[in-house]
């Protein structure tokens, strides 16, 4: 937190769920009107802890002060939680998680029922207890059934800032929801999946949509438990303040700007952008600026990136793929430039990284580093390096400014990587796309040698990823793993088909291998598939025959 932060408060959320025909339903509540940012939204039953909320802890049932808090992580008071959780669904919406003096679910007649519901103001007034409801009704907590679903904290400098636990729980059998008429002035029993896409769209926090989004997976509230309750490690979700085409909003993990947010924004002032502007330099580190070039499509994401990389005393650069043939995005590159470009390293030299390439030594006088292909299709053939590297490589560009090349064959046969080694950043190229998987394009394109490649940067101490294409990238390691993982997945799939089909000619093939992947895109899939084939036949585990293919 930044200085005079406050830490947030302490809260928690209760998602009541049930079945419906056509799967599971959601309660929502809308948020009277208070001329607050919230005001207005559908949110699920929650609120603060209260400190009068431990009070209540002798009265709960199915879980004890230590599962509790081990189950939350913390040291200590976990159980409030689940205390505070019952309550604000009984004042919010009525609903009750409880039990009678015998260990029965709670049955509400009318008398009994209208008797708990003249607790719910004086609860929410905070003049009376959820202790005292319990001891007063002779009732027990029935907190077992709200299942720890996520955990979340709202941005640093947000002028509200709450520590939240979300539960996941069956709707309570015999009870009906009523909003309480004041906080919360409408509900509605909805599909996940329709509350998120209604033709006049539910405003929705962040959380809430999120939280919907995960839900509409499961097909009945028994899967969605059973997936709860299971032993998993539940991560804080604290979103990041960015800006960009949908205005000024929380940025979630899963959003791909979200670490390189964090980075550059740690105050979360949300003034950086979430969407890659093409032309716009973004100033990544002291050492690194990005400039994005305007070649956007299904193959380049974004577009190219384009990065310069230098400062030091003598404030000497260096650009490593200069992008496209294009005019305008070498001016671009220039005028982010925050000193002399010296150097222009290639990490390939497909047409969207290194045409540039000219363009720029002839603006710079920069030397020109890379490798040639050993295929010339699908290549630049205007690329001509000053020096041709091999791998290995060591430029120290100024004080405390080192490159060094590394060979990632599999890609393209002259893929290189740079690692920026004051700053743990691997320049990816190609090698790592954020928003795509990579095509492997035989011949020059190698499967074998693109997983052994991975492998290999397994192995070095790396802190962030620069992709050829989309945003700074934490977890290198991670980020290596899921891709083999991938590309194995997919090897087992090509196995498995051949078994299925016997002897498949590579349209067959493709229709079963990639029937995740849209059809518009199996041109490009029928490249990579060429790539784990041949693999394969490498490896003596599959035979090609004609135009056909089969098991070994």
């Amino acid at each position: 937190m930044g200085s005079g932060e406050k830490p947030p408060r302490a809260a928690a959320t209760v998602v009541v769920v049930r079945d419906a025909p056509l799967g599971i339903e959601v309660l929502l509540l809308r948020r009277a009107e208070r001329g607050d940012l919230n005001s207005g939204a559908w949110v699920f039953p929650g609120g603060l802890v209260d400190a009068a909320d431990r009070a209540a802890l002798p009265h709960c049932r199915g879980l004890d002060a230590a599962a509790a808090d081990a189950r939350l992580g913390v040291e200590a008071h976990a159980l409030d939680y689940w205390a505070a959780a019952v309550r604000e669904c009984f004042e919010e919406a009525g609903l009750l998680y409880a039990r009678d003096r015998d260990g029965r679910p709670l049955v509400l007649d009318a008398p009994r029922a209208a008797r708990l519901d003249a607790w719910r103001g004086p609860l929410q007034r905070g003049e009376r207890s959820l202790a005292a409801l319990c001891h007063e009704e002779g009732l027990t907590l029935a907190v077992d059934e709200l299942v720890y679903f996520s955990h979340w904290v709202t941005p640093i400098g947000r002028p509200k800032r709450f520590d939240t636990r979300f539960f996941v729980a069956r709707a309570p059998a015999g009870q009906q929801s009523a909003h309480d008429d004041g906080e919360l002035v409408e509900q509605l029993w909805l599909s996940p999946t329709a509350a998120l896409t209604r033709t006049e769209p539910l405003k929705l926090m962040t959380p809430t949509s999120k939280t919907l989004e995960a839900i509409a997976r499961f097909d009945d509230v028994d899967a969605l438990l059973a997936w709860a309750r299971r032993p998993r490690e539940v991560p804080l979700i604290q979103p990041q303040i960015g800006t960009g085409r949908q205005g000024t909003r929380p940025v979630t993990p899963d959003e791909p700007a979200f670490a390189e947010l964090r980075r550059i924004d740690p105050e979360c002032r949300g003034d950086v952008s979430y969407d890659i502007n093409p032309g716009v330099a973004v100033r990544l580190s002291p050492r690194v600026v990005r400039v994005t070039a305007h070649n956007g499509s299904v193959m380049t994401g974004p577009g190219t990136n384009s990065y310069l990389v230098g400062g030091g005393p003598r404030n000497e650069w260096a650009v490593i793929d200069p992008g496209p043939a294009e005019a305008r995005h070498v001016d671009a590159i220039l005028a982010a430039a925050p000193g002399p470009i010296r150097w222009i390293f290639a990490t390939h030299t497909h047409l969207d990284h290194s045409p540039g390439c000219a363009l720029l030594k002839a603006r710079t006088d920069a030397s020109v580093h890379g490798r040639i292909a050993d295929h010339p299709e699908w290549q630049d053939a205007s690329f001509a390096p000053d020096r041709m590297l091999a791998g290995g490589e060591r430029f120290e560009l100024d004080e405390g400014v080192t490159l060094t090349a590394l060979h990632t064959p599999g890609h393209a046969s002259n893929h290189l990587c740079y690692r920026l080694e004051e700053e743990g950043t691997l320049f990816t190229g190609d090698h790592v796309m954020q928003l795509s998987t990579v095509v492997i394009n035989p011949p020059d394109g190698d499967m074998a040698a693109y997983l052994a490649s991975l492998r290999a940067l397994c192995a070095e101490e790396l802190d962030w990823l620069a992709p050829g294409h989309g945003f700074l990238m934490a977890q290198p390691r991670a980020a290596f793993e899921k891709i083999i993982a991938h590309r194995l997945q997919r090897e087992a799939k090509v196995l498995a088909a051949l078994r299925e089909l016997g002897r498949p000619d590579e349209s067959a093939l493709l229709t079963h291998v990639y029937s995740d992947v849209p059809e518009r895109m199996h041109p490009m899939a029928l490249r990579s598939l060429r790539a784990h084939l041949y693999k394969l036949r490498s490896e003596e585990r599959v035979h090609e025959q004609g135009a056909c293919w089969s098991l070994a």
